[in-house]
């Protein structure tokens, strides 16, 4: 490749430095939000992916097909499988991270979300709809992994808040589509137009490229210029110089050290605490869990839902610069607690109410009978859960998880991390009909009203704020410590 492959053309040499400082800034950010905006479409399709299996479920249930119909526990498996092959890809995306690229590694993922689909649309049978689910699954944990690393080893510090955020945005922008399309179309088709966007990201990933710390570590030097060339213009002299430190291989003995033990810990427990708000569990199951608060039009519900995720997302991408990754994460999960608490009390108070309620989804299904005149609350506790968890615990952790990380480690922790985040997905949705039957449908809620507390206890103590600093600068954080970085050493 040659140094000026992807460098951009510059104006006429009439044009005034001024103008011509100005058009090399608007190049310079363009082309970083095109390479930003290639990689997304991953997160994207992992979001069609997440969304399909609520309209699909609805559509499965009532399937003409007796061999494709779903009953409770096969419903259970086709919302919940996709999440072991989701952690089976985050081994996999840790390995191929760092030894075949960023980039490739994302252009290799479109190919199971594609296939995977593709089995889903031809089904004869339920077992050929969970080996299409697992297969996309896979996909989805290597992008997940991928498509973090990626922006914020392209982008600068300036934006990495809000560039990173777009990767939490596509994926709810994906599990709307899903909701909107399901309303309009049968699940087949449904599946067709959930394989189009990992189509896209394979051509448009054929443009951009590499990034700059990648092709450095692998002394590719000439590409590795080009590149930064393409993401931030000619003017590169002060990153080139950091990015020429040499970086060794990451060792086992390494995790001895803070820089790499230290953000190791604390990746895994957002990961853990994410999940353990229930997240997925409601995502995968809101059209079953509307259907079971009596709404008349449960899937009108999840769209209104996913709209507000879409939009609260959207802040969160917008201020994430401004108002830093730590207040946003503490007034998510005190959110979350309080909306998961009002989830809980509006089921008890419709267990007391109603004699024929035997909890959330019963084996005997929704109650019979007109709309519950509390059903509002339901919908308000699910709107507040939706909006606290999309304005930080929905895109800080993966954010977090793609800063904290020496270059060294960061295949191989990011890895665990994402293998951690999909494994408590499983459990979470696999577990979550059982969770109801053992602790009721109000019980459920209020445990995940615990672990929204428990979160915010964590981000107080462990979370360190990493606004607007370098990578360098959060790697010498985590290395030489600070007084609450003390503290969390001893809670670790």
């Amino acid at each position: 490749m040659e140094d000026d492959l992807f460098e951009p053309i510059l104006p006429s040499s009439g044009s005034s430095e001024l103008r011509q400082s100005r058009y090399l800034s608007k190049v310079q950010n363009r082309n970083l939000y095109l390479a930003t905006f290639g990689a997304v479409l991953g997160p994207l399709s992992f979001g069609f992916v997440l969304g399909f299996s609520s309209p699909a479920i609805s559509d499965l249930k009532n399937a003409e097909d007796p061999n494709l119909r779903l009953d409770k526990e096969t419903a259970s498996w086709f919302g919940s499988i996709v999440t072991i092959g989701a952690a089976a890809g985050g081994i996999l995306g840790g390995w191929m991270v760092d030894r075949v690229g960023r980039k490739l590694s994302l252009m290799l993922c479109a190919f199971p979300f594609v296939f995977g689909f593709a089995v889903i649309i031809s089904a004869q049978n339920v077992w050929m709809m969970l080996g299409g689910r697992v297969l996309t699954g896979l996909a989805s944990g290597v992008t997940s992994l991928v498509v973090p690393v990626y922006i914020s080893e392209t982008s600068h510090s300036r934006l990495r808040g809000a560039l990173g955020s777009c990767v939490q945005l596509m994926v709810v922008t994906g599990i709307l589509g899903a909701y909107i399309a399901g309303m309009l179309m049968g699940w087949r088709w449904l599946a067709v137009l959930c394989s189009i966007p990992p189509v896209l990201m394979l051509m448009f990933m054929c443009l951009m490229p590499e990034t700059p710390q990648y092709l450095i570590n692998k002394k590719r030097q000439t590409e590795a210029m080009a590149a930064l060339r393409f993401l931030r213009g000619p003017n590169v002299d002060h990153e080139w110089e950091y990015l020429q430190i040499e970086v060794d291989s990451l060792k086992m003995a390494d995790f001895r050290e803070p820089a790499i033990y230290k953000p190791f810990i604390t990746g895994i427990l957002l990961m853990f605490f994410q999940q353990a708000s229930g997240i997925n569990a409601i995502m995968f199951y809101a059209d079953m869990i509307f259907e079971e608060a009596n709404f008349e039009n449960s899937s009108l519900a999840s769209v209104i839902v996913g709209l507000v995720q879409v939009a609260f997302t959207a802040v969160a991408a917008l201020i994430m610069d401004r108002a830093g990754r730590k207040l946003l994460l503490l007034l998510s999960g005190v959110v979350m607690a309080v909306s998961t608490g009002l989830f809980g009390v509006y089921f008890r108070i419709s267990v007391v109410n109603m004699n024929n309620s035997s909890g959330l989804m019963s084996p005997e299904g929704p109650a019979e009978g007109p709309t519950d005149p509390l059903a509002w609350l339901a919908l308000l506790s699910m709107g507040l859960f939706i909006a606290g968890f999309a304005i930080g615990w929905g895109p800080i952790p993966w954010l977090l998880m793609s800063e904290i990380f020496p270059l060294r480690a960061r295949g191989v922790a990011s890895g665990v991390c994402v293998v951690t985040n999909w494994g408590c997905a499983f459990l979470v949705t696999k577990v979550f009909h059982q969770l109801l039957d053992l602790l009721t449908s109000y019980g459920t809620f209020w445990l995940f009203a615990a672990f929204c507390g428990l979160n915010v206890l964590f981000t107080v103590l462990c979370v360190p704020e990493t606004r607007g600093k370098t990578l360098e600068q959060i790697e010498s954080y985590f290395q030489q410590g600070s007084e609450r970085g003390r503290l969390c050493d001893t809670i670790q």
